[in-house]
């Protein structure tokens, strides 16, 4: 038993030690949203329009009768599709600009050579 008390009394610093580093973890992981304040902050009116825009073309549809399909074939020539245009279709990847990666298989393939020593 005096073993016992003699090692729970040198744990009692180091109990506390543990208590308020878990206390401090904690405070420091609750502030820690704030810090993306300093992010890019968008403007509200930014994606209204792009919607506003969509709903208009919704109601006009949905106040007409069914598109035909060369109506429909018109549309989606425009761009990607009937719905999207063509939005970010500089965003988006195509054979035109994709020509300088490379294929998954030939990322793996890279990778065993290297750990094979092959390279």
């Amino acid at each position: 038993m005096k073993v016992l008390d003699f090692v729970l009394s040198i744990l009692r610093p180091v109990r506390f030690v543990i208590v308020a580093s878990a206390c401090t973890l904690l405070f420091l992981s609750s502030a820690s949203p704030a810090f993306a304040i300093d992010s890019y902050q968008s403007d509200p009116q930014e994606g209204t329009t792009q919607l506003l825009e969509t709903q208009r073309k919704t109601d006009e549809v949905a106040k007409s009768n069914p598109p035909t399909l060369k109506e429909v074939q018109e549309k989606s020539n425009k761009g990607l599709n009937e719905v999207q245009g063509d939005a970010d279709i500089d965003k988006m990847n195509t054979p035109a600009n994709s020509q300088s990666s490379t294929s998954v298989e030939k990322n793996v393939q890279n990778f065993l050579d290297k750990v094979t020593g092959k390279n």
